[in-house]
């Protein structure tokens, strides 16, 4: 299901990693990697960085002909050929979890285990570091409830079966 719009979020994707900064694929890119098929178009491809590389994002990212659309303490949000990359940064606090960096929800815990150094995905060739399913499914299901504002949408409900349906055929993770 490859189209021109998933070849340029791919080249992206691919670009991004190629920068040697440290990230990882987070929404509906995450699971397509994780899962090693695309499952539907995306709107944009979506990361999570360390908010100290936000500044390095941003300079080796406008070279390349990103336009910057956003950049705050919260997320750096470019475009390109008319497809979006989002960084959402995150930062550790003082108990070593994993935290929003900025923002009205700075210091708020992201789920346990969601930048776990061994869950990677692929597709073709292509090796991606991602949000663990676990996690996706978490946040999927919590955002709603986490920012009242946002609506609960039906591709959201259509991952969380996809990756729970994967998880139970691949079977339990080692710890």
């Amino acid at each position: 299901m490859e189209t021109g719009r998933a070849a340029r979020q791919l080249a992206m994707i691919e670009q991004v990693r190629a920068l040697g900064i440290e990230v990882w694929l987070r929404g509906g890119w995450a699971m397509d990697f994780w899962l090693g098929e695309i499952t539907r178009e995306h709107e944009d491809v979506d990361w999570f960085a360390w908010s100290e590389d936000g500044p390095r994002l941003r300079e080796r990212l406008v070279p390349l002909g990103y336009a910057v659309l956003r950049a705050d303490e919260r997320q750096l949000d470019l475009a390109r050929d008319g497809e979006e990359l989002s960084f959402a940064f995150v930062t550790r606090d003082a108990a070593d979890r994993i935290v929003v960096a900025g923002g009205p929800w700075a210091g708020t815990p992201w789920p346990a285990g969601m930048l776990e150094p061994a869950t990677r995905g692929q597709l073709g060739a292509l090796e991606c570091p991602v949000v663990s399913p676990e996690a996706q499914i978490e946040i999927k299901r919590m955002m709603p409830t986490w920012v009242p504002t946002l609506r609960r949408r039906p591709k959201d409900a259509k991952d969380i079966t996809r990756l729970e349906a994967a998880l139970t055929a691949r079977g339990p993770r080692g710890p």
